[in-house]
């Protein structure tokens, strides 16, 4: 009886998120990222924090533009980038590939490529929380910089 009621949540949750990736669909979000689960060898601790506009040009295919904020135990950033995501409309699984452009507040820059895999749970029909994990390669220093984390968000589609 559980696993036949779970299959049926989960048939209406997919069904009730096909309407939110729809072309003209826009999207606000926020998350926090790492909570010291970041892997790199320059570091052991991060925390970052981050907010996304964005629009749906085409069905599936969100545009958004992110700010964020990272911390660790030597140095902080501020990061700004233009990312893509593609909705799988069957399950709420996306995936996401970009670019960023990072400020060091030792005086350095970098500029890195993410990519992401995560889920769109929606609490309604316009909330969601967004799990997802990343992948971010640095094209400044490929060996110290690139990073592997956690994040977790919250999206407002409207």
């Amino acid at each position: 009886m559980k696993k036949w009621l779970f299959g049926v949540l989960l048939m209406v949750l997919s069904l009730s998120a096909k309407a939110q990736f729809e072309a003209g669909t826009k999207y606000v979000g926020a998350s926090v990222s790492n909570l010291g689960l970041s892997y790199s060898t320059n570091e052991k601790f991060r925390f970052g924090a981050n907010a996304s506009v964005g629009y749906f040009l085409a069905d599936q295919f969100l545009v958004k533009a992110d700010l964020g904020y990272n911390h660790t135990e030597h140095v902080d950033d501020f990061t700004t980038g233009l990312n893509g995501r593609f909705y799988f409309k069957e399950n709420g699984i996306f995936v996401g590939a970009g670019g960023e452009f990072v400020h060091y507040t030792k005086n350095n820059n970098d500029v890195m490529i993410p990519v992401e895999l995560g889920y769109c749970f929606y609490l309604n029909h316009y909330v969601s929380i967004e799990p997802s994990v990343y992948y971010k390669m640095s094209l400044n220093d490929f060996s110290d910089k690139s990073t592997v984390g956690f994040k977790i968000g919250f999206g407002f589609y409207f």
